[in-house]
């Protein structure tokens, strides 16, 4: 399965959560607009923290939304690879592991 499947499998498994549970998931799509609309960090920037924290939790789903996310902010591969850096650091093997997942997601995301 490509990275790009994953990530259309995740919008339409959350679509249909959407629809289950309308309540919490504008609830929680509201916190998430007030955590990064707000505070000093510039939006980039807690999207790589949010990059960072899916690697560590090896949440695949959340690594396609992010590294998604941050190609539409203006990330550089570079930029991925420091992210995932410190993130192996703080991590471990098992966030290497991940970091290669994350790298491989961004690198077929911006192929297109």
């Amino acid at each position: 399965m490509t990275w790009t499947d994953k990530l259309n499998g995740t919008r339409d498994q959350l679509r249909n959560l959407n629809k289950c549970i309308p309540d919490t998931t504008r609830a929680f799509g509201g916190l998430g607009k007030t955590v990064k609309e707000g505070g000093v960090l510039d939006f980039k920037t807690k999207e790589y923290v949010a990059l960072g924290i899916a690697v560590a939790t090896r949440c695949e789903a959340c690594i396609t939304l992010h590294v998604e996310t941050l190609i539409k902010a203006g990330a550089t591969r570079d930029e991925i690879g420091d992210v995932l850096a410190m993130t192996i650091q703080m991590g471990g093997g098992p966030a290497m592991m991940y970091a290669a997942k994350a790298l491989e997601c961004y690198d077929e995301l911006t192929a297109t």
